[in-house]
């Protein structure tokens, strides 16, 4: 009988196998662009995860007899004008930007959950209250409201994720908002009250995880907003302080007086951004379609 047992856990095993290789292949070839984008992001994480495997130089590693070189076998991406390495700057750098891209958009994500669900299931004084602070919070452009709250918190990594975060609650909470008051007034919700199901439990088992398609899309498309505004921080002086390597302090550092000496320390952490809001905007609209029946073809 164990023999049977485990010879149907293994087919089992490689049924699930093939049916996610199959899946995986059909999303290849349905959606080329979020193909696209997810094989740049793997490669973010990735590349973030080895990087002191990828990287022959420490990134804060000063060498001034090397400063100002240009690509090369030596420093493939050149050096800046302290000499350190751009490559490895640049691939340590990914760490920093994916750090605050998936620590703010997960902060401010699960707060914006709470605040819509909350806010939407409860209704009444509760929603009045809560989306006045939603506008508030709402009538400041992203980018302001983060340097606002750098300015106030101080530079350093914790709380430029936080000061990321915040400005992205409005917009989570206002979708799963919506979601919740659509959902409430469907007849399995009716069906559980009537069983006598607390509140909460009906909030948080049946409609909460009815909403969770919209915000997968939602956070993915805040994903690649969050690494820009991360990088607008730190050009101006206001993200991750050094020596830690980030991708906007590389192009505040040199975009000004070395552009033209060097313009390969422009070039490289510019590209580096690019792609990465790039492969997120082409995987969120490849998830919105598969998760929105309403955008199938």
């Amino acid at each position: 009988m164990a023999t049977i047992n485990y010879d149907s856990e293994l087919r089992r095993a490689g049924a699930n196998a093939t049916s996610g290789w199959r899946r995986l292949r059909f999303f290849a070839q349905r959606y080329v662009l979020g193909t696209v984008g997810l094989v740049i992001m793997v490669t973010f994480v990735l590349t973030a995860l080895f990087a002191d495997l990828i990287c022959r130089y420490s990134p804060l590693t000063v060498d001034s007899a090397h400063a100002l070189a240009p690509p090369g076998w030596q420093h493939w991406m050149g050096t800046d004008s302290f000499g350190r390495d751009v490559w490895a700057r640049i691939i340590h750098g990914a760490r920093i930007s994916l750090a605050v891209g998936i620590g703010s958009t997960a902060l401010g994500s699960s707060i914006g959950v709470v605040v819509g669900l909350t806010s939407g299931y409860l209704s009444g004084w509760v929603d009045l209250v809560f989306q006045r602070v939603t506008d508030i919070l709402q009538a400041l452009p992203l980018l302001v409201l983060a340097l606002v709250m750098t300015a106030a918190l101080g530079p350093s990594l914790p709380n430029v994720i936080i000061a990321i975060a915040i400005p992205l609650i409005p917009t989570v909470s206002r979708v799963i908002r919506a979601n919740t008051l659509a959902l409430r007034e469907l007849p399995f919700v009716e069906a559980a009250k009537s069983i006598g199901m607390s509140e909460m439990r009906i909030a948080l088992r049946h409609v909460l995880p009815n909403t969770l398609a919209p915000l997968i899309v939602l956070a993915t498309a805040q994903l690649g907003s969050t690494i820009l505004t991360e990088a607008s921080l730190s050009f101006l002086g206001l993200g991750i302080p050094e020596p830690y390597p980030s991708w906007g302090r590389m192009l505040s550092e040199s975009a000004a007086e070395y552009v033209r000496v060097a313009p390969w320390l422009v070039i490289f952490p510019g590209i580096a951004i690019s792609l990465a809001v790039f492969g997120t905007n082409l995987f969120g609209d490849a998830l919105r379609d598969i998760l929105d029946p309403r955008q199938r073809g």
